[in-house]
């Protein structure tokens, strides 16, 4: 190479980097998307369109909200990791997007690699719910029942490898039940049939269901965190009443395409933090039923590789499948 050449391409390298710090200084200039893999009214949805107003109210430009739903989160996975890393698609993703490459022959995406993790957003505790004619009142209650009548009853999901349907399986496995497993697609599903009584149990992380407890539609047995939850005061946890040692819980957090500059990754982290800091925040998240939670990228990529790993032996033992 020449030493003219040596040169343009100096110039030319340092003109990129140039052009990269000035977009990285004026993002954002244009409106945001936020790929979110489940349908409105999922706790994905719910928590996405919360964080999305503030950031919105942040930056002067809006968070578009994309659901982008089906094959239990994948279509909304894939999306996120093919698209441009230029910071305006970002993901609000769960456990799904861990488990559902598990269950793949060829998965779409490698779920640790065609990422960048930016932070944890909310840790949430699933809470067993049942159909309001289910005659139990309590964890115990429906367990004994489950064993007397092995594979009369149901239990639903959003879908195969969601966050409800492994904390179902959970349930199902260390209770030792025989319940049938129904994946639906939408979230009214799921309320009309457990309405109705033909889906009896589930599982479910509680921005979702939040809205049909307040209403009295459905009854809550038991919340599957450590401590009882202040978003349900009374209700007692599932290790207390009837299945002890029992731990369910979700987490959810802001993800973007791979090779995402890590100025805007970390303008993102902290502007995420600063809103989950606040008063208002907490208190939205309260009324939603989650724990709004933040650290940095590193933190949250290390949780999700400890989950992989605990989703691998799951996937195992419990002979999940897609189906």
């Amino acid at each position: 190479m020449t030493v003219t050449k040596r040169l343009i391409a100096a110039a030319s390298v340092l003109l990129l980097a140039a052009g990269v710090a000035i977009a990285q200084d004026k993002y954002p200039s244009k409106p945001i998307r936020m790929v979110v893999p489940f349908p409105p009214g999922s706790a994905s949805d719910v928590l996405a369109r919360t964080l999305g107003q503030k950031l919105g109210d942040l930056y002067g430009q809006q968070v578009v909200i994309d659901n982008r739903p089906g094959a239990g989160g994948v279509v909304g996975s894939t999306l996120i990791t093919k698209s441009a890393p230029d910071g305006y698609t970002l993901g609000m993703i769960g456990q799904p997007h861990l488990m559902q490459p598990l269950l793949q022959k060829e998965p779409p995406y490698r779920p640790l690699v065609d990422i960048v993790s930016v932070t944890q957003v909310a840790s949430l505790a699933n809470v067993l719910v049942v159909s309001p004619n289910l005659p139990v009142k309590t964890t115990g209650d429906l367990i004994a029942l489950a064993r007397q009548k092995p594979g009369q009853f149901n239990f639903g999901s959003a879908g195969i490898g969601s966050s409800s349907h492994i904390a179902g399986e959970a349930l199902k496995s260390a209770a030792g039940i025989d319940v049938v497993h129904v994946p639906f697609k939408l979230l009214g599903d799921i309320f009309t049939e457990m309405v109705a009584g033909r889906v009896q149990i589930y599982m479910f992380p509680l921005p979702a269901v939040m809205p049909m407890l307040k209403d009295g539609k459905l009854r809550v047995l038991a919340v599957g965190s450590p401590q009882q939850s202040p978003s349900l005061p009374g209700v007692p946890t599932i290790a207390a009443s009837g299945l002890p040692g029992f731990q369910s819980e979700s987490w959810f957090g802001v993800i973007a395409p791979p090779k995402l500059p890590p100025g805007i990754v970390m303008r993102l982290n902290k502007d995420i933090a600063d809103i989950l800091k606040t008063a208002d925040s907490k208190e939205r998240f309260l009324r939603l039923g989650a724990e709004g939670v933040f650290g940095t990228p590193e933190a949250f990529h290390k949780l999700m590789q400890a989950e992989h790993v605990k989703f691998q032996k799951l996937v195992k033992a419990a002979g999940i499948s897609a189906q």
